[in-house]
C-alpha cells in the first residue's frame, strides 16, 4: 500500500491554471497532488551574445524554492549563491524545453521560463517542465496571434514524471514520502510523441533490472500522456 493510498500506476491529482499573474508573457500555476509550481514566462527581443547574428533564439530556465515551500524553512538562495541542485534543475528544465522549440523558427528572441516552487511534495522538477512548456506555449502563442512568427516554433509537448521502485513495487508519480525512502527513484521527461528527452535514474539502497527499467518507462509513459491531456485542457 502506497502512504497515500493511491494505485501503483496512479498519478496524482493534477490541476494546471492559466494566466495567473498579470504581466507575464505566459503563466500558470500547476498543481500535482501537494506539489505547487508557479511558472512564467518572459519574453526579450534579445538573445545570449553566443547567439548573436545567427537567426536563433533561446529558452532557459530558472528555479527555486520559495522558503516554506517544506515542512522547514529554507534560506532564500539569492542571498547566499545557488545550490548544486537548484543549478542542475533549472538547467534540467531548459534543455528539456528546448527540445521541443524550432530556434530558427523562434527568431533572435530569448524566452525564459522561471519555475518557483510555492509548495514542495516531491517531484518539483517534473512539475516545472509540464507547468514550464505552458508558460511557453502561451507566451509563443502571443507572438504567433500578433504575427511576430510566420510559424509556431514549438513543436511537440513536454512533460515529466517521476517513477520508482517503493517496497520492492514499481510506482507512478512518487510524492515526497515515497521519494525519501524509495529504493530506486527516476525521472523521465518526454515529447508528447513519447519521446525521450532525458532520463534519470539512481538506484538508492537497491539496485534494478532492465526489466524493471523497462516497466518504469512504461508507467512514465501512461504519466505523460495524463499530463499532456492537462496541458491541452489548460489550453484550451
Amino acid at each position: 500500500m502506497r502512504p497515500s493510498g493511491r494505485d501503483l500506476s496512479d498519478m496524482r491529482p493534477v490541476s494546471i491554471e492559466t494566466g495567473v499573474t498579470r504581466h507575464a508573457e505566459g503563466s500558470c500555476l500547476i498543481r500535482c497532488g501537494d506539489t505547487h509550481v508557479l511558472c512564467t514566462a518572459t519574453l526579450e527581443e534579445r538573445v545570449p551574445p553566443f547567439l548573436k547574428g545567427t537567426g536563433q533564439g533561446w529558452v532557459t530556465a530558472e528555479y527555486g524554492m520559495l522558503p516554506r515551500a517544506t515542512h522547514t524553512r529554507g534560506r532564500r538562495e539569492a542571498k547566499n549563491g545557488q545550490s548544486g541542485r537548484t543549478q542542475e534543475i533549472q538547467r534540467l528544465i531548459g534543455r528539456s524545453l528546448r527540445a521541443a522549440v524550432d530556434r530558427n523558427a523562434l527568431g533572435e528572441r530569448q524566452i525564459t521560463i522561471d519555475c518557483d516552487v510555492i509548495q514542495a511534495d516531491g517531484g518539483t522538477r517534473c512539475a516545472s517542465i509540464t507547468g514550464g512548456w505552458v508558460a511557453l506555449k502561451i507566451a509563443v502563442n502571443k507572438l504567433m496571434k500578433a504575427g511576430a512568427l510566420v510559424t509556431d516554433p514549438i513543436t511537440d509537448h513536454v512533460a515529466a514524471v517521476s517513477c520508482g521502485l517503493y517496497a520492492g513495487q514499481m510506482v507512478l508519480d512518487l510524492d515526497y514520502p515515497e521519494d525519501s525512502d524509495a529504493g530506486v527513484d527516476g525521472n523521465f521527461i518526454l515529447t508528447g510523441s513519447k519521446r525521450l528527452i532525458e532520463v534519470q535514474m539512481a538506484g538508492e539502497g537497491t539496485t534494478f533490472s532492465r526489466e524493471q527499467m523497462d516497466g518504469l518507462l512504461d508507467l512514465a509513459e501512461k504519466g505523460v500522456d495524463e499530463l499532456v491531456a492537462a496541458q491541452k485542457a489548460a489550453l484550451a
